[in-house]
This record gives C-alpha cells, sequence and structure tokens, in this order.
C-alpha cells in the first residue's frame, strides 16, 4: 500500500478544528517504557499519543487504536478492538504505568512479528506503527524493522528526550523526512505530516485556505561519538627480539555530545486570528478556534483587549527619582534621564491617578529637585523637569544620596500603616558608586521603601545589590532602549514581587476553611488569597500541580491535582469553589486530603515535593494535630495560615514543631502575608524527598527504596509494577476483585 496513503491517517497533531481522520485504519502505538527514557520522558510519551488520538474518529469500524510497552520484554497495554471510544482509548493510555528496564526495541518489534497487531484487522486495512521511543536499544533492529515495512506496514519513529538519530532512521519507514518526528515538538511533526494529505480522502482538512511550506529544521541528539586522544608507543610483530617493531599507534576514548542534524521540515500555515499579531507590548496571543482569541497581557499592560498600553498608576504610591549627575554621568544621559521621567509623568499620572511623583539629584551630595506631590498638574510637573541642571562634577556618592532620601526625600508627614501610600525610589544612573552602598540600602529598604534601579549593563551587579533583587532591576542594552523600560517600571511600582521559585516541581494543596464560622464573604477573600498564590506557580504537569479541598459541614474535594493543567484552569476553578456552611473539622479535611487527594492514584507524583495550606479561622481545629502530623510523616508538609484576633492553643499545635505557622488578625490581611507564604513553599520545596512516601504502590503493595529508586513488593494476589493489577490466585479470597488502593512503605 502506497505509504502517503498511510501517513494519511495520522493527521493527528494538527489543531483542533483543522483536521479530522475517519477511515478503516489499524495504528498500535509501540512505547518505550526503559530507565534510558526515564518517567519524565514517559509521561510525555503518552501525552503524545494521546494528542494522535484526539483527531481520530476511534470506533470498531473505522480508526482502531492500541498500545505495547516495551523495556525488557514487550507487554500488551490494550490490543486494538479493546475500545470502541476516543475517551476510552485515552483514559487507558493515560493510565498507563511505566515498566524500567532494559531497552529491547528488537525484542518487541519480533513480538509485532510474531503477534500481529493485537485485536487487528490484519492486512484488509491499512496498519500504522507509532514507535515512541529514545532509540538507544541494547540489542539489533535493522532486520525485524525491515520484516515489519517489508509486510507493508507504515512505521513511524518518534524520539523522545535525545534520541539516537542513526537507529530513529533505520526503523522508520521512508522517506525519512516524513517518517522521523519529535514528540518534544508535536506542531512540527503535524506539519510535516500534513504535507503529505492534501489529497486525502482519509482525512478531511477543515479550512481550506491552509496550505504547506517547506522550511529549515535542526533535529537536536545526545550521541556517543570516537574522539582521537593522542598517539602513544606500541608494540608490533611477533615475540622475538628481532621481530618487534616500535611505532606510534593512536589511541581514542568515547565520549557523550549534543549533535544537531539538518533537516527538512514541512509547516502548515493556516489562517488564524493570532496572524496578525494583534496583542501589543510584548502580550501573547492564544487563539480561542478559527476567528477568535485572546492575550495574555504583561502585568502593565492588563485590563484592555490588545495589551494596550495602560499606564495610569492605579495604585497609592509616593515616586522619588534619583538621577545621578556627578562628573561619572555624561550630559547625553542625564538629558535622557529626564526624559524618561517626563516621558513616565506623561503616561502613567492620568486624572484619576494616585500616585505623586518627585525628582532629585544628587552628586557628592542630594538636591531636592521636585519634591514629591508638589505637582499634581503634569505639563507644571514637566516643564519644572526642563528647569532641573546637570551638576557634572564632584563623585558619584549613591549610597550617601540613598540615606538623605529616605530620610528627607518624601517630607516629614508621620502617616504609618494604612493611612501612607507605598513609597519608592527610582535610581537611575549609569556610573558606579564611590561609596559604600549595602548599608545605606538596608538602611532605605528597613524604613520600607521600594528600592528600584534602572542603569546601563555596566552598573547591573551594584543595583542588585542596592534594590536586593534583580527583579527590581531594569537594565538597557543601549541608550535606545532606555524608553522600553517606562511599562516596566509601571509593573512593578504597582504589583508585589515574586518570590522566584516558580519552575520548582511541586504537588500543592489549598485547603480552605468553608464553615459556617468564616462566613460567605471571607471565605470569599480566602478564594481571592488562594488564587494570588497559583499566579505564583508554573503550573503544567511537569513543574507545579494544584489541588483545592473545601470543608465546613461535610469535606469535598473541589479539584484534585492532576484536574486542571494550566493556570486559566486552575484559578476559574477556585472561583467556583463552593461555600459549604455547617461546622468544620480541620481534622476530618487533613485526614480526607491524606486518604483521597495526596495519594499517587489520585495524580500525586513520586518523587516530587508536596505541600498542604490551610487556611482556616481556627474554629473547629481541636481534632487536627494527629492527622497534620500524619500527613508529615507521610512527606508532606503542612503550613497553618490562621485568621483570628486570637492565637489559639489548638492552631499552635497543628502547625506542628517547626515555623510551619502564619497569623494574622483579619481576613483583609491575607494578601499582605503572600511574600511570607510563598518563601515558606519555596523553602519545602527544596528538601529532600522520599519516592516511598506517599506510596505509589496500590492494593496494599509495599514500597521498597532501591538504587535511588523504588520497587513495590505486591502482596498476594497482586501484580505489576506497582500491584495495580488482582489476580485470582490470591489467598484471601476478601480482596479478589477489589478496587486499587493506596498502600504502606518501608
Amino acid at each position: 500500500m502506497p505509504s502517503f496513503l498511510l501517513l494519511e491517517v495520522l493527521c493527528l497533531f494538527l489543531f483542533a478544528g483543522v483536521m479530522w481522520c475517519s477511515a478503516a485504519v489499524d495504528i498500535l502505538f509501540l512505547i518505550d517504557g526503559s530507565h534510558s527514557v526515564g518517567k519524565g520522558s514517559f509521561e510525555r510519551s503518552k501525552r503524545f499519543a494521546i494528542t494522535v488520538c484526539e483527531a481520530l474518529d476511534i470506533n470498531l469500524r473505522k480508526v482502531r487504536v492500541g498500545a505495547v510497552q516495551f523495556s525488557s520484554a514487550p507487554r500488551l497495554e490494550f490490543p486494538l478492538d479493546a475500545f470502541s471510544t476516543q475517551q476510552e482509548v485515552k483514559a487507558k493510555i493515560k493510565g498507563m504505568v511505566f515498566k524500567g528496564g532494559r531497552t529491547e526495541t528488537g525484542h518487541a518489534l519480533k513480538y509485532l512479528l510474531r503477534k500481529g497487531f493485537p485485536g487487528g484487522r490484519n492486512a484488509s486495512v491499512p496498519q500504522v506503527l507509532v514507535i515512541v521511543t529514545d532509540g538507544r536499544s541494547q540489542g539489533h533492529v535493522a532486520l525485524p524493522a525491515k520484516q515489519l515495512k517489508q509486510r507493508g506496514i507504515a512505521v513511524f519513529a518518534v524520539g523522545v528526550r535525545f534520541p539516537r538519530w542513526e537507529e530513529l532512521h533505520t526503523l522508520a519507514s521512508e522517506p525519512w523526512e516524513q517518517h522521523i518526528l519529535m514528540a518534544e515538538q508535536v506542531e512540527d511533526a503535524a506539519n510535516g505530516l500534513f504535507s503529505t494529505l492534501s489529497g486525502s480522502a482519509i482525512c478531511t482538512i477543515t479550512s481550506p485556505d491552509c496550505k504547506v511550506q517547506p522550511h529549515p529544521c535542526r533535529r537536536k541528539t545526545l550521541e556517543t561519538v570516537k574522539e582521537l586522544v593522542g598517539h602513544a608507543p606500541c608494540w608490533r610483530g611477533s615475540r622475538g627480539t628481532d621481530a618487534v617493531l616500535a611505532a606510534l599507534c593512536p589511541f581514542s576514548s568515547w565520549k557523550r555530545v549534543f549533535l544537531t542534524h539538518p533537516a527538512t521540515c514541512h509547516r502548515t500555515i493556516c489562517p488564524g486570528p493570532c496572524d496578525s499579531q494583534p496583542c501589543q507590548n510584548g502580550g501573547t496571543c492564544v487563539p480561542e478556534g478559527l476567528d477568535r482569541y485572546h492575550c495574555l497581557c504583561p502585568p502593565a499592560f492588563g485590563g484592555e483587549a490588545d495589551c494596550a498600553p495602560k499606564l495610569s498608576l492605579e495604585c497609592r504610591v509616593d515616586v522619588l527619582f534619583l538621577l545621578a549627575g556627578s562628573a561619572g554621568t555624561t550630559p547625553e544621559g542625564f538629558l535622557r534621564a529626564k526624559a524618561f521621567v517626563k516621558r513616565f509623568a506623561q503616561a502613567a499620572l492620568g486624572e484619576d491617578s494616585r500616585a505623586r511623583v518627585g525628582v532629585a539629584r544628587y552628586a557628592a551630595e542630594l538636591a531636592l529637585a521636585v519634591p514629591v506631590g508638589e505637582y499634581q498638574d503634569v505639563p507644571d510637573l514637566v516643564r519644572s523637569l526642563d528647569a532641573v541642571p546637570f551638576g557634572g562634577g564632584g563623585a558619584t556618592l549613591t549610597g550617601s544620596a540613598l540615606r538623605q532620601a529616605a530620610e528627607r526625600g518624601f517630607g516629614s508627614a508621620a502617616r504609618t500603616g494604612q493611612d501612607r501610600p507605598r513609597r519608592a525610589v527610582v535610581l537611575m544612573t549609569e556610573a558606579r558608586s564611590q561609596d559604600e552602598v549595602a548599608g545605606p540600602a538596608r538602611f532605605a529598604r528597613a524604613r520600607e521603601l521600594l528600592l528600584l534601579g534602572v542603569g546601563s549593563e555596566a552598573v547591573r551587579a551594584e543595583l542588585e545589590e542596592i534594590t536586593g533583587s534583580p527583579e527590581r532591576v531594569m537594565v538597557y542594552p543601549g541608550p535606545q532602549d532606555l524608553f522600553s523600560q517606562i511599562p516596566k517600571l509601571h509593573g512593578k511600582l504597582c504589583s508585589r514581587q515574586r518570590p522566584g521559585c516558580q519552575a520548582q516541581s511541586l504537588d500543592l494543596v489549598f485547603m480552605l476553611d468553608a464553615s459556617a464560622s468564616v462566613g460567605p464573604e471571607n471565605f470569599a477573600q480566602m478564594q481571592s488569597f488562594a488564587r494570588s498564590c497559583a499566579l505564583q506557580f508554573d503550573v503544567n504537569p511537569d513543574v507545579t500541580q494544584i489541588g483545592l479541598v473545601v470543608y465546613g459541614g461535610r469535606v469535598q474535594t473541589a479539584f484534585g491535582l492532576d484536574t486542571h493543567l494550566t493556570h486559566a484552569a486552575v484559578l476559574r476553578a477556585m472561583s467556583q469553589a463552593p461555600y459549604l456552611g455547617g461546622v468544620g473539622s480541620t481534622g476530618m479535611a487533613l485526614l480526607h486530603i491524606y486518604d483521597k487527594v495526596m495519594v499517587v492514584h489520585k495524580g500525586a507524583r513520586p518523587g516530587v515535593p508536596k505541600a498542604v495550606v490551610v487556611v482556616t479561622g481556627g474554629s473547629g481545629a481541636e481534632d487536627a494535630a494527629v492527622p497534620a502530623q500524619k500527613l508529615r510523616d507521610n512527606g508532606v508538609s503542612v503550613l497553618v495560615v490562621g485568621v483570628g484576633p486570637v492565637l489559639t492553643e489548638a492552631l499552635r499545635r497543628l502547625a506542628g514543631p517547626r515555623d510551619s505557622l502564619i497569623h494574622m488578625a483579619a481576613y483583609e490581611d491575607l494578601r499582605h502575608h503572600q511574600d511570607m507564604l510563598m518563601e515558606w513553599i519555596c523553602r519545602e520545596a527544596k528538601r529532600p524527598v522520599n519516592l516511598c512516601r506517599p506510596s505509589p504502590c496500590l492494593n496494599k503493595g509495599t514500597c521498597v527504596l532501591h538504587d535511588g529508586s523504588y520497587r513495590c513488593e505486591c502482596r498476594a494476589g497482586g501484580e505489576g509494577p506497582h500491584c495495580e493489577r488482582r489476580t485470582l490466585r490470591g489467598d484471601s479470597p476478601g480482596i479478589r476483585g477489589s478496587s486499587p488502593e493506596p498502600a504502606g512503605d518501608q
């Protein structure tokens, strides 16, 4: 059968709504589950296969799908005639368990030569084999791969991680550029396949305006290469004294290197709502179907449909610009700094703005040129800036200027707490300081001043030392790039800084008190607090998973760890969490998390740090200390966020022996403690983890740590790497046929 007809069946990867495949065809996934692939890449292989299935019309008369996992030996996950709906196939693939073992690709291919496609229709319909592997077989693959292709089977080799390039070519059908794909690059793989589908009756293009364009691409692999090290004396000839010759012989070593391979890919270009790049100012366009989109905007540009400038400062803030005017500053640099302040004022100070701006110039001494708040009218402020002179002399004493700005830069008003606006010093300099800056910077920050730095690359390190964080520094590569920092400055003035461990792998569950003692209004503030914290993390199955449990008269899982895979979905689900009322039991809610949420078969990942954040009004916490300790003993960190005028002894016991308690008097104060919570989470995420806690073994199997990994020792009647299968051979009739349940560890 022509290979292009078989290729047309795999039109899978194109965006939903662009391609649909409905024909009589058998597709078998052969997925590498060996140790060289690893658990992370195995999960990506499963997601790849699921993505394929989303464009297939799966039923027993049209597209049939099956799966085999291989490592030391092949294992049939499900035959092609096992399921008749797309949902069933996707669910079965998602539930596949990583085997581990050697990479015996050749044995798996021979298994298919002997057995054929399990549950398939033999050669009466096209047969497509999709091999997902890193191409690092420990046996020979050339002969069985050739024999499979001689039977008319179209073979696709899909590389994961850093595959061995030569082996992918050995496995795949020709032409190779159409049969070798990368699971990490789903969209590009789809475009390459689509180049053969334009005349197909098997798959239908729903958008006739799509077209195919070739483009050069490169594939990256990790290979073992032989490298000449040098020459050394060696002896050649017989052992006789007259027949031995001395010579210099080459000797080599083997090393692993990254190699890139040039290739030609085919890109499918379809008209879409994001083609015109409607999102401005660094916004990301996200298509919604074929004619709609929405923009993910940077903080400074939120609130507008296309991230159009919305620079009016909505926060209440006093800003003092501190401009260097010393001998180390050029007149042109000083004029640019003044122009920057003028443009910022014109963009950010609107009629409704609650911000006030002032300007100071410094060299050896600080000169307050425009006091903060003296001009409310923007044109008057701009004219006053024109009159600020360039000193052009003296030493660059930035440390002294910071101390003076903290002492007298914002006037003598004694407003404190909620009555005082946020105060910020924006230091603009291109010259290194000639005095010590660390002490004055600490002095300024101790007075609750937000320090921000704008400067050239030459002063980056000093600005980071002054501000206390790289996130508070804006560096421009050239003079022409200075004004592009205005939106960034706007965002930093009004947004709180992120602690910076968003990329840490973490399973995180929020547990919110929804009892009658809290009330619906305060519960809404808890929801807002949880949403703000969730924004700090990179939510996806490979990094951070987030779950939510609410409790009152009953305990309810609002959503589990593996339910929502994006920020948007998590935030939407948090907003929809129900207020329950009734009398709450914190201990019962913690036991619910222990038994039904923070468990492997509900989405918790082995080897990933785990944390529970309890937000409670304190009522009903009397029974919570023991369940909280039970979670901690199982490798789950527990933090208590207690709200109420009095810190109760029950909350102290619930917090445990470590510093795991944040207390505040009112629910309105939750937003002020987000940074403290994030610091705790980041600290807990770096603690060592135990792969057996919580146990990944089901059906009361025992988890045993072994050589940096783990294995499950199954009780009688249990089988599988995680004891996930029950057999009729069990000694205890009472456990036959029961559903899987988590187990202990040792």
